[in-house]
Order: C-alpha cells, then structure tokens, then sequence
C-alpha cells in the first residue's frame, strides 16, 4: 500500500478547522479506513489473482473468468474511495487558509492603525489608556490558527460535507452493484474461451467477506456522521441566538432588536434596513416615504478608525 503520510498530514490540517463531528469522521477515516486498509486488508486481498483456482487448463479461461468475478482489485476500489471523500476536505482546508490569512493581515492592520491612533492622543487621555490596553492585548494574543466557521466559510464548510456525502454514496451504491453484499466461495464461468462452465473457486472468502462488510459499515457509519453534521451546523447558529438574550429570568432582547424594520434595497453586499416606532406606521398614508437611496450624509461610517475585533487564538 502507498505511503498515506502526505495525505494523512494534509487532513490532520482540516481537523484543526473542523466541527467536533468532522474531528470524529476524520477519527473514523483515519483507523477504520485508512490504518485497517493498509495493515490488515491489504494481506486479505494481495492472493485474490494468484489463488483464483479454476477446474480447466483451457488457456485465457481463468483470466476472462478472473476479470468477471472481479471486475475491480476492492484493495484499489477502496483507496479511490478514501481519496475521492478526503477530497472535498482538501479543497474546504485551502479556502480556511485563506481565511486565515485574511485575518492574520486584519490583525496586523488593526494594530498599525491603533499605532497611529495612539500617536495622535494626549497621554492623560481615557482614549489613550483604551488603545494602550487594546495593543497590549493583540500583542498578548496568539497566532491566529482557526478561522471563525462563518459566512463564505460557513457555506464552504457544508458545501464540502453534501459534496463528500454524495461521494460516500456513489461508492457504497458501486460496491453493492459489483460484489453485493460478500462472495460466493464458488464461482461458475461460461466465457470464451472457456470450453463449457467452469468452476472457479475464491481464496479466503469469509474472510473477504468480513472486510468487504465492514468497510460498508464504515461507509454507512462516515454517511451518517455527515448528515449529523449537518443538522448540527443548521442548530447551531439558531442555538447560539437564542443563548444571546439569556440571563436573569424574564430577560428581553434590547428595544431596538424587537423593532419592526423596513428593508431597504440592497446595495452591494449590505442590506439596509431601519426601525419604526410602531407597525402601524407601515400602512399609514400620513407617514412620508422612506428614500429607498440613502444620502450621501447617511453612507458615511459612524464606526471609530480602528475599530475593536476579536481574533480567534490557537489553542
């Protein structure tokens, strides 16, 4: 069996930016697939050709009846299915280091322009106290090594999780139309150029076929594991908000959170919305119209030069 040494160095990257469930699929590629492929299965399986008995000495009969019993090696069969599911990982791996440095350059950024705000404060200034406390707390920091799982990530992440999901299917559906569910100790053939039916006879079948069910176990098991990551990133997110408010008893989010909001048209990748006083104040035909082209006066940023960002730390 190759060398998984590269393979297995480039995925234990996707575990750092993985969910707790992909850190158990990953677990579950690692041990049951790929370390029992190379240590155990590969034993099981390297006589299937050598061994492969037939009761004819017609010449090229054994081969034709070889190829159709096993159409492909399922040593060779299942290391393409290991490469094709980390696949998707491997492209999920390059868009978090892009992030990552993303954030990497931000936080540099950050702590020049705080530099030079600090610069242009008096010393006896509270401003001058607040940047000095936030430039001791980025120098403090870590290196970034996990990019927050959100927005184009976010949608990265689940794409790759429905890609290799698609994947695992494909080849559990393949396997099963090629072998079914195990072998026949006995096989007949009627191919050219064999004379009549032959009998030909597989080496170790249980077995095979004890290997060639648990690797469809684990395939079903690494199915299911990336439908409950699913569900997991969808419960998520809504988990997180509702936790947000949460408090004393009897806590409510602030007033202008329970606002009703009038959507204005969206311009670039923002979507502008205002709060009303009240929802009568949508239907009221005394209530002037809302610009849906917000002023020059209003685009302009109501936020500091450097505002304040958390970055994530390594662990």
């Amino acid at each position: 069996m190759g060398d998984w040494n590269l393979l297995g160095s480039i995925l234990e990257e996707v575990h750092i930016h993985s969910t707790i469930v992909g850190k158990i699929w990953l677990t579950i590629l690692f041990i049951f697939r790929m370390l029992v492929l190379g240590v155990a299965a590969e034993d099981v399986w390297d006589d299937e050709q050598s061994e492969f008995v037939c009761n004819t000495e017609q010449p090229g009969c054994k081969n034709v009846c070889y190829d159709q019993a096993f159409p492909v090696s399922l040593i060779r069969y299942w290391v393409l299915q290991i490469i094709f599911v980390s696949s998707p990982s491997l492209v999920y791996m390059g868009h978090a280091l892009y992030r990552l440095r993303t954030l990497e350059k931000e936080r540099h950024r950050r702590k020049a322009c705080l530099k030079a705000e600090l610069e242009g404060t008096d010393p006896i200034q509270e401003d001058h106290k607040r940047i000095e406390r936030e430039l001791r707390k980025l120098d403090e920091q870590k290196r970034v090594r996990k990019a927050p799982l959100r927005g184009s990530l976010l949608r990265t992440y689940v794409l790759h999780i429905l890609t290799r999901s698609a994947v695992e299917v494909g080849f559990i559906v393949g396997q099963c139309a090629l072998y079914g569910l195990g072998l026949s100790p006995l096989y007949k053939c009627a191919r050219l150029p064999c004379p009549n039916s032959v009998d030909c006879f597989v080496s170790r079948p249980t077995e095979k076929n004890i290997f060639m069910v648990f690797m469809l176990v684990i395939a079903g098991v690494s199915l299911f594991l990336n439908i409950l990551e699913i569900f997991h990133l969808g419960h998520y997110p809504f988990g997180q908000r509702s936790q947000m408010f949460q408090g004393s008893a009897g806590a409510t989010p602030p007033a202008w959170e329970s606002q009703p909001r009038v959507p204005l048209w969206p311009l670039g990748p923002l979507f502008f919305s205002i709060p009303i006083s009240s929802p009568a104040a949508v239907s009221d035909p005394d209530t002037p119209p809302v610009s849906l082209v917000p002023s020059s006066r209003s685009l302009q940023p109501s936020f500091p030069l450097c505002p304040s960002q958390e970055y994530p730390t390594g662990s």
